[in-house]
């Protein structure tokens, strides 16, 4: 078997990295308020009547700029990865199937490291439905040829849109204002008991909370499976069209996609952000047109989430360099800067560590996402100037080579 080191490894694109940087910190400024609130659907709390504006402006900021927008832009870029790497693995190892057995290696311990993730640190683990998804779309996606990415991404298409109206229509004919209140009871109910064991609990009580926790939240985020799934295979087709990877010469297309996406994106995420905000302050009267906006905010935030993209693909040289002189290290260090986030939220915010969650307000929780995300920005430039990956990274190079006679790699690794 060729050694995958023998060969000379493409560079990697500093602003793909960048943009998996920037995906990376706006997932963490969405995922904070789950280590004191748990899961359930009021995902930043009730606001006490002691809460400052500043309060009010965290959770209104989260709600607009980050929520169901990175993710997103995440999953994008998994496709595109896909598309890169097993176009890479095909032309040093010779065949596709050798490059897709591989790939499947990568899936593997994704997976593995998404149940470690959600059983062990945080119940809101994302590798995991990834992993699924990578599974599910490459076995149809044999050579990634453009025609079959179209295909596939066709029934995607139709099958996201599909649930997503199929369950607007049924939360329609069961919504009414009796059941909304009773929800809204049990909801806070269940919100409050999240929090209490999450921010004063120990140990043993967080675990067990967050197992049960992990398996409820995978379990119903297979549901999004087809939304990530378009993501994912849009990706791959960014990349076989050049759109991605060729960025400077899609400008026109880029410019279409930045303007679309915030004339769809800002009004409806400015009227999202009002109502989480009117929920947060008065949980126990929720309207109807939150679940409304709720229900299609897959779109809403998506179509936001694109602009973000086609905004940091036309960045002008001066802004470009600095995107990719500072969040392109930490793009690369992803993986082990996504489970840094989470380990670091643990510590600082719930009962077994420094238990900041029930000391501080909702603006003092936004400013640890912060506060991380500086830390890692630097952590991110110090440690790739002696080392060709992240930690994390080293570890899954090393898992998915074995067998395949790889060495270690270069700093040049696309991977």
């Amino acid at each position: 078997m060729t050694s995958l080191s023998n060969q000379v490894q493409p560079p990697r694109s500093a602003r793909i990295d960048a943009l998996r940087g920037i995906a990376v910190f706006g997932i963490l400024l969405v995922n904070v308020w789950s280590f004191i609130w748990g899961f359930e659907s009021l995902r930043y709390g009730v606001l006490p009547a002691t809460a400052s504006i500043f309060d009010v402006l965290a959770i209104a900021f989260t709600a607009f700029f980050a929520e169901q927008k990175f993710y997103p832009i995440f999953a994008f870029l998994f496709g595109a990865g896909f598309v890169m790497v097993t176009r890479s693995l095909k032309e040093k190892l010779g065949r596709w199937s050798d490059a897709e057995r591989l790939y499947r290696r990568r899936l593997k311990w994704l997976l593995a490291c998404g149940v470690v993730h959600g059983t062990a640190i945080w119940f809101g683990d994302i590798l995991t439905v990834y992993a699924i998804a990578g599974f599910f779309i490459l076995a149809g996606l044999t050579g990634a040829r453009l025609r079959k990415v179209r295909s596939n991404l066709r029934v995607w298409i139709i099958i996201f849109f599909a649930l997503l109206l199929g369950n607007f229509l049924l939360g329609m004919q069961m919504i009414s204002p009796s059941a909304l209140q009773e929800q809204a009871i049990n909801t806070v109910a269940a919100v409050e008991a999240g929090r209490v064991v999450y921010t004063e609990g120990n140990l043993l009580s967080i675990g067990i909370q967050r197992i049960g926790d992990y398996l409820t939240v995978t379990m119903q985020s297979l549901f999004i499976l087809p939304h990530i799934a378009v993501l994912f295979l849009l990706g791959a087709m960014s990349v076989r069209l050049g759109w991605l990877t060729q960025a400077a010469r899609h400008k026109k297309f880029w410019r279409r996609v930045q303007w679309t996406g915030f004339a769809i994106g800002i009004p409806f995420n400015l009227a999202w952000a009002t109502m989480v905000v009117v929920e947060a302050i008065d949980p126990l009267h929720p309207s109807i047109y939150s679940f409304l906006l709720y229900a299609w905010l897959p779109v809403g935030g998506s179509c936001l989430a694109a602009a973000y993209v086609a905004t940091v693909l036309l960045a002008k040289e001066s802004l470009g360099g600095w995107l990719d002189n500072w969040l392109a290290p930490v793009g690369k260090m992803a993986l082990t800067h996504y489970l840094m986030q989470s380990l670091l939220c643990s510590i600082l915010i719930q009962g077994f560590g420094f238990g900041l969650g029930a000391r501080w307000t909702p603006a003092g929780w936004l400013a640890i996402a912060f506060a991380i995300m500086l830390l890692q920005l630097f952590l991110s430039r110090w440690w790739l100037a002696q080392h060709a990956q992240g930690p994390i990274e080293i570890l899954w190079r090393r898992y998915i080579n074995k067998g395949f006679g790889a060495a270690e790699p270069t700093k040049r690794d696309p991977l």
